[in-house]
């Protein structure tokens, strides 16, 4: 089985090899559920990555994306659920 921080590094992998962008860093882990009642066997990793780097840093685009990987370390799915400048709090 495999443990949340290996999800996470797997996942972080997985975005950055699918985007070509640079991960800043995991701001989640959560497990998935396997759909048998039992539950999962695999990983939802929320990865922030740098979306577009401006000068100054302060100015950068980042973007989170939530990856899910199964028991194996494997990419199932993985989408882009926010973008917003460096340095802003809460939701759009």
């Amino acid at each position: 089985m495999l443990s949340a921080a290996e999800a996470a590094k797997r996942a972080v992998h997985h975005v950055t090899e699918m985007t070509g962008r640079t991960a800043e860093s995991v701001v989640g882990v959560h497990r998935t559920d396997g759909g048998d009642g039992e539950g999962g066997d695999g990983w939802c990793v929320t990865v922030e990555v740098v979306e577009t780097h401006r000068i100054p840093d302060s100015a950068d685009i980042l973007a989170v994306y939530e990856a899910e990987v199964d028991g194996d370390g494997e990419l199932m799915s993985y989408r882009r659920v926010r973008r917003y400048p460096r340095g802003r709090t809460g939701k759009d």
